[in-house]
């Protein structure tokens, strides 16, 4: 491939970078919980109920960003989000309390919170043909910070010789050297992105709205006077829920009810992640064979892998065993995303697709930010068992009701 055409691609890959710089420090909490409830001395509520900080910041951060770009152009948005994560990052390079790290959290959930709603409808107008690859390929780079994030929080908290020495010299060693880098690495990523793609867009996506078309709040309230629609809402709030919970407590979930090493947990968490490539075919089949048969499949999977991760006996079983349930959920969730945003893309108009894809993730995250607090108490009160039986429930809700919407297309 020559470099014109890579060039062809250069939105595609700027924005893809950013999202996974978002979703990696995102994913680097999990893996801390253990270390962050050792180092504060905090029970599994209060640091699932921390998390949802984050992801309640993250949610709510949808529908302005969405609605924002509709007006002035997807540039700022993603900008400013990709640079108030950085700061957030950096500001937990130094020791400080657990108040201030809540904080810094939430920062970081604001921050890359503004940047998946104004994405997707970027790539959909500039590769309006590829919907579903590009937006395969964009969740596909995003994803595997799921990989790097546990392991790179495994060789920090047990790292080899060298690196044990150049950490040392950190300010706030260990895992808050993570934060340094992805700190500045978001805000390079963020300058990189403001000086190269201007000029690089179609010339009506900056400046999305030239029809005159003002949408205010009624214009997205009444999308969900279309049944077809708020079912499908449903459906990825149920789907949300259930994905949430499990990312933020499965580290957790496999060292004390499965018996593995906090090691081996962190390295299967990363397996979640790790078979993310099937966005890219998931998204291209979409394209090809519709939406909803790809959407029914990879739901009723991670349905499946969560039941079975259910009754994954406890202490003595094989780590392969869990990996292999584990990397089926893996299949189905991330399957399915890509294929979701590209169906929301086309049953949205045109002229409210900013702000409406806002108001669905603002809603589907909502309910994935609720989803750690649940989690943790409901741990805390029976155990980690019925806490993850209630999310294969749900998964399982939204699974049947993908399926209701396709049976009667």
């Amino acid at each position: 491939m020559d470099l014109r055409r890579i060039g062809d691609y250069d939105v595609l890959i700027l924005v893809s970078l950013i999202w996974f710089l978002g979703k990696f420090v995102r994913y680097l909490f999990p893996p801390l919980f253990g270390s962050l409830q050792s180092a504060y001395g905090v029970s599994n509520a209060t640091i699932g109920t921390a998390f949802s900080g984050f992801m309640v910041a993250y949610a709510l951060m949808q529908f302005p960003s969405g609605a924002v770009a509709d007006r002035i152009g997807p540039i700022r948005v993603i900008v400013a989000g990709a640079s108030v994560a950085g700061v957030g990052a950096l500001a937990l390079v130094v020791d400080s309390p657990f108040a201030a790290l809540v904080a810094a959290m939430v920062v970081i959930g604001a921050g890359t919170g503004v940047h998946k709603t104004v994405a997707v409808r970027l790539l959909a107008r500039v590769y309006p043909t590829r919907t579903g690859r590009m937006l395969g390929v964009h969740d596909t780079l995003g994803a595997l910070s799921g990989i790097a994030a546990p392991a790179a929080v495994v060789v920090v908290l047990a790292p080899p010789a060298a690196l044990a020495l150049a950490l040392d010299r950190l300010p706030g060693a260990d895992w808050r050297a993570l934060f340094l880098l992805t700190g500045v690495a978001a805000v390079s990523l963020a300058v990189a992105f403001a000086l190269r793609i201007p000029g690089r867009l179609p010339s009506d996506t900056e400046n999305q709205d030239d029809d005159g078309a003002d949408p205010g709040a009624l214009d997205y309230l009444r999308l969900f006077r279309n049944p077809r629609f708020s079912a499908f809402v449903l459906v990825t709030i149920g789907f949300s829920f259930a994905h949430n919970g499990l990312v933020a407590f499965l580290p957790l979930y496999l060292s004390r009810e499965v018996g593995l090493a906090t090691t081996t947990a962190n390295l299967l968490y990363s397996l979640v992640f790790a078979v993310t490539f099937v966005q890219l075919a998931t998204g291209d089949l979409s394209d090809r064979v519709g939406r909803f048969p790809v959407m029914v499949a990879t739901l009723g999977l991670a349905a499946a892998a969560l039941a079975a991760l259910v009754i994954v006996p406890g202490v003595g079983v094989g780590a392969i065993v869990a990996g292999v349930v584990v990397a089926l959920f893996g299949l189905g969730s991330h399957g399915f995303q890509p294929v979701r945003s590209a169906y929301l893309m086309e049953v949205l108009p045109d002229w409210l697709a900013g702000g409406g894809l806002g108001v669905v993730r603002t809603l589907l995250m909502g309910a994935g930010a609720l989803a750690p607090a649940v989690v943790g108490t409901v741990a805390d009160a029976a155990g980690f068992r019925p806490a993850f039986a209630l999310l294969a429930g749900s998964m399982a809700l939204a699974a049947v009701a993908a399926a209701g919407l396709w049976l009667t297309e």
